[in-house]
């Protein structure tokens, strides 16, 4: 039977020669996350369980990285928990203050996910790690808890839909752009509980962080997960991060898709995602002047070195726009370091931003940036549902690093080929 690249990992995982879309499978898992919002129920779920132990503690993974350094008790409530359980059980891989990154960049970065894996988080952006040709999806709290217990989860094996990427990005157009794109092209539901596959030419062209983005986004197209193809960028990154050995899969050539898009690299423009869905998007042609009073650059999206290096690339040098809270915050302590070393947080700090500690903080509106009645914000984040960074009437316009720095600039929305011409 042939199959795609998410069904034959389904269906290693679950001991099957092979498996079908719509079949109910029992997998194994090799990674299970929680963090500081989530974990706590899992926790609770796992005590009425009767559970009195994990399944492997190595093989779970909590990150303290919503709302710390914590911003108010039932915040630091919370977050004991979940620091005592992971003590109690002895979990090796836990997260806290000083330690921590965001989820979705931490995991890869230390070297917890690899080719060929299957990875459950109760965090709707576990299926950041398609990016590295892993079967990676977000759960609930419950499955959580009893992945923690039996280190296996039940699923619905998903259908298929393959994105066809060919071509090259312009300078400046990122991963971010092109995830913009696609939602708004399918739609939010246009790949609902749909395997998202990227295939073609095009991908040996993307930086994994590129990879990392559009996978990480595939949720706001309803889609199950979203999977890269394993290639030599993917192994190197692997090898680079002392991930363990890859198991390489790959989609048989006459695999079912439902529907088959194809994307132009070439052709993609800064795109940004106007309030309240990520699928309304709009390129410059049709962005008339947005004032804008805050600009967010960091998130499980876009707070890697690359996402760094690229705004502070336009940012060197010049002045954030008088009236405009400019916020970036580097996803990992690692990145955070390597951005000091490279002079970034300067440039940053010196146009007038502020650097934060890693956090989601302002993403889901819990703080470190929350938005007033009225207020516009471009923000690197994934999400801008009403009310997602504040007031109900305040607005979140979804964009690049290099959008937000250029709208940073001139306080409103920006092409980076503006400021950069």
């Amino acid at each position: 039977m042939s199959m795609t690249m998410t069904q034959k990992i389904l269906a290693a995982h679950a001991g099957l020669t092979a498996v079908r879309a719509g079949d109910l499978i029992l997998a194994e898992l090799d990674l299970v996350l929680g963090n500081d919002i989530t974990a706590p129920v899992a926790i609770r779920a796992f005590e009425q369980l009767g559970k009195t132990d994990v399944f492997d503690r190595g093989k779970i993974a909590m990150v303290m990285d919503h709302f710390v350094p914590n911003k108010d008790i039932k915040a630091a409530e919370q977050c004991r928990m979940c620091r005592d359980f992971c003590s109690e059980h002895a979990v090796t891989h836990f997260y806290d203050v000083g330690k921590m990154g965001i989820e979705h960049a931490l995991l890869p970065e230390q070297g917890l996910v690899t080719a060929g894996s299957a990875v459950i988080g109760a965090d709707s952006h576990t299926c950041t790690y398609g990016a590295l040709g892993a079967f990676s999806t977000g759960v609930g709290s419950t499955d959580m808890a009893c992945a923690m217990a039996t280190g296996k989860a039940w699923f619905k094996v998903p259908a298929a839909m393959r994105v066809e990427l060919k071509g090259r990005l312009r300078k400046y157009v990122t991963g971010k752009d092109v995830i913009l794109h696609l939602i708004g092209k399918i739609g939010v539901d246009g790949a609902l509980y749909r395997s998202v596959e990227f295939t073609g030419e095009g991908v040996q062209t993307l930086s994994v962080s590129d990879r990392l983005c559009i996978s990480n986004m595939v949720i706001e197209a309803g889609a199950k997960n979203g999977i890269f193809p394993v290639d030599a960028v993917t192994l190197e990154y692997l090898r680079a991060h002392h991930a363990a050995e890859p198991v390489v899969y790959e989609a048989d050539d006459d695999a079912e898709y439902e529907e088959t898009v194809t994307v132009d690299l070439s052709q993609m423009e800064p795109t940004v995602a106007f309030p309240h869905l990520p699928e309304n998007t709009r390129t410059f042609e049709s962005i008339g002047e947005i004032p804008v009073q805050q600009v967010v650059i960091g998130s499980c999206t876009n707070g890697r070195l690359e996402d760094l290096q690229l705004a502070a690339e336009i940012m060197r040098g010049k002045t954030c726009a008088p009236g405009v809270r400019v916020i970036v915050i580097p996803a990992t302590q690692q990145i955070y370091l390597e951005a000091m070393e490279q002079g970034l947080l300067k440039i940053f700090v010196e146009s007038g931003a502020v650097v934060s500690t890693p956090t989601c903080g302002p993403c889901l509106g819990g703080y470190m940036g929350i938005l007033a009645k009225g207020e516009r914000a471009v923000a690197t984040t994934n999400r801008n549902f009403v009310g997602r960074m504040g007031h109900p009437e305040s607005e979140v316009y979804l964009a690049s690093p290099a959008v937000a720095a250029a709208s940073a600039l001139t306080g409103r929305i920006t092409s980076p080929w503006e400021v950069t011409a």
